[in-house]
């Protein structure tokens, strides 16, 4: 289950507590020491309440956490670790625990190069240093496709920082497209991560907009004007698309078919998550998504080559023949 940061310092705090034998801990000891505690971490004043140390003590109880603890209580009102040589942080590890965390740390390794990701590098280090003490093949066995040139990752931190406090941003930016660089005023709403690129959903002048971070040239974070927080919800914003292309337009139903051989591909890996399966035949199956159509899909589309076909729409059917005649005209002999 989730654990937030502050339930992970109350529970190290109500364990050091619990390791001082010389010291007859009540309720209220408990609760102003991880008052302290997230004082000392967090900088300001944090209300603990007798509600959240008690259901604190019962989650170290439990063995939801793994911790199982051997909280008692005496004399009606003192705590303490029945066995006097507990500690959650003394918890020993299995086989099978260090196999996951064995898993989990390659995983996040793969993620270094993002600076969302920069300050965990100490601690994965030190996570590597108690997982690998008695193994010798640290090779990495899981691996994530990630673009070592990959522009714009600089921004990400910014961005996320000022989405976070419900800043303005001012972004000079370049598209593809532009002869020369523009600067405007946004309010960042959302980070988007696809196909190995990232971008931030915002708005400009009452409308949305996304934009490329390997486009962008500079950021400075507006102090002086109001925010405008819309609380997107990605999965509802980006549910009718493939991408990251949002239109206005309403969402249609693409019909494809996919011949014998990719067929089982695209049953595992779906084009959008309403994708249904229509027909299955000897040559081939049939395929319903409802989407926007967009940038994105057609290059999916395009993407499998003389193994799809587009049934519906008819303007999307016209468009790919049209794509692909216009392809054809690119391979064909060229005088030299």
């Amino acid at each position: 289950m989730p654990i937030n940061k502050n339930a992970l310092i109350r529970y190290k705090t109500i364990d050091k507590c619990l390791q001082n034998n010389y010291k007859q801990w009540t309720l209220n000891d408990l609760i102003e020491a991880c008052s302290d505690a997230l004082y000392e971490y967090e900088g300001k004043d944090i209300d603990v309440s007798k509600r959240t140390v008690q259901l604190d003590i019962q989650m170290m109880r439990s063995d939801k956490l793994g911790y199982n603890a051997p909280i008692v209580v005496y004399d009606r009102k003192y705590y303490k670790y029945e066995d006097p040589d507990y500690s959650i942080v003394n918890i020993p590890v299995t086989d099978k625990d260090v196999k996951v965390m064995n898993e989990a740390i390659q995983v996040l390794r793969q993620f270094k190069d993002f600076s969302l990701f920069k300050e965990m590098d100490g601690v994965l280090q030190r996570l590597e240093d108690s997982v690998y003490a008695s193994q010798k093949n640290n090779r990495a066995i899981i691996h994530l496709d990630k673009n070592e040139q990959l522009k714009g990752l600089e921004f990400i931190d910014v961005i996320y920082e000022a989405i976070q406090n419900k800043k303005v941003i001012e972004v000079t930016y370049q598209s593809f497209n532009a002869r020369k660089s523009s600067t405007m005023k946004v309010h960042p709403q959302l980070l988007k991560e696809f196909n190995n690129r990232w971008f931030v959903l915002a708005t400009h002048k009452g409308k949305f907009i996304t934009l490329a971070l390997d486009r962008i040239i500079k950021i400075e974070i507006i102090d002086d004007l109001e925010y405008l927080d819309l609380e997107v919800n990605g999965d509802e914003y980006y549910k009718e698309v493939v991408g990251v292309t949002v239109s206005n337009s309403r969402a249609q139903r693409v019909q494809f078919w996919i011949d014998k051989k990719n067929a089982p591909y695209v049953i595992t890996k779906p084009f959008h998550a309403s994708q249904r399966t229509i027909e299955t035949r000897e040559d081939g199956t049939i395929f319903n998504i409802l989407v926007q159509v967009n940038f994105e899909l057609e290059r999916l589309i395009l993407g499998f080559g003389d193994s799809i076909e587009v049934l519906k729409p008819l303007k999307l059917r016209e468009r790919m023949q049209k794509k692909l005649r216009t392809a054809i005209r690119n391979y064909a002999p060229k005088e030299i």
